[in-house]
């Protein structure tokens, strides 16, 4: 599929993706979206950032787009709940503990994410700040126990190296996913939950398929999205998995690559010519 006529959603990760290097969403954006409106083309952001952080990207948009929050955990449609995944709260407790034995080890933060809110006990700027960048809605806690809300997610900021920290957690794959979705970055969730998830039930919801979809990622957490979509792009720079799972390249996210990438799938390009 390459012709504008068949694409009907794209789907699109956030940080290293379509963020330019001073994390913010490109001007050039703003027109493209009223022309994918004009065209019935749904466009999706799909982070693990928490809903909240995304719609606020988006401030004249938020109630017409889709937002793929939280990994997948929470999806929003037109300002209307698609789906959101709870964990279970005794396995939350047990994480927590886990981390905080952890941390005895490893220089890390914990960011509780909620469906009403993000939580943090750790209050030094070196954190704070570093989660501030990702959950809009945050409120600092003494105790995560007195948090009441349903919790989407548990994500650690490893200061050191996300992937050894989810290594230090491999037995919790056993019930539960532990997903490396940055540098630092590491996302617990349910069994299940992903961005390929949410965007096969938006698909559904939706009634299109892989073959009017195009998605684009950088990271290990946009995996299954990109096995969700015919056009499945890598952004240069991409992690080495997601260049070996993605049928097309990318440019960088610093040359506006998701832009320019959709801008000639609407000509009809040929997708293999973009990077």
């Amino acid at each position: 599929m390459t012709s504008a006529e068949d694409l009907r959603l794209i789907a699109v990760d956030m940080d290293g993706t379509l963020l330019d290097a001073d994390g913010r969403v490109p001007d050039a954006l703003w027109p493209l979206l009223e022309e994918l409106r004009a065209r019935d083309i749904h466009f999706a952001p799909a982070s693990g950032r928490q809903l909240a952080t995304l719609q606020e990207a988006f401030p004249d948009h938020r109630d017409e787009l889709v937002f793929i929050a939280e990994n997948g955990g929470y999806v929003v449609r037109a300002g209307e709940e698609v789906s959101s995944v709870a964990m279970d709260r005794a396995f939350v407790e047990a994480l927590l503990a886990r981390l905080t034995d952890l941390a005895a080890r490893e220089d890390l933060g914990v960011v509780l994410c909620g469906k009403e809110s993000a939580y943090i006990e750790r209050m030094d700027a070196a954190f704070a700040d570093e989660a501030a960048k990702y959950y809009a809605r945050l409120s600092h806690v003494s105790a995560f126990a007195e948090v009441d809300d349903q919790i989407l997610k548990v994500a650690v900021y490893a200061f050191s190296d996300g992937e050894r920290v989810a290594g230090a957690l491999a037995d919790v794959r056993e019930t539960h996913q532990v997903v490396v979705s940055g540098a630092h970055w590491v996302d617990v969730m349910n069994r299940g939950v992903n961005k390929g998830v949410a965007l096969t039930a938006l698909q559904r919801s939706l009634g299109v398929g892989p073959e009017n979809t195009a998605a684009f990622g950088d990271y290990l957490n946009d995996l299954e999205m990109l096995d969700a979509a015919h056009l499945s792009f890598a952004m240069a720079g991409a992690h080495p998995q997601v260049v070996d799972r993605a049928r097309f390249r990318a440019p960088s996210h610093t040359e506006e690559g998701v832009i320019t990438t959709i801008r000639g799938l609407l000509d009809a390009k040929d997708p293999a010519s973009f990077a």
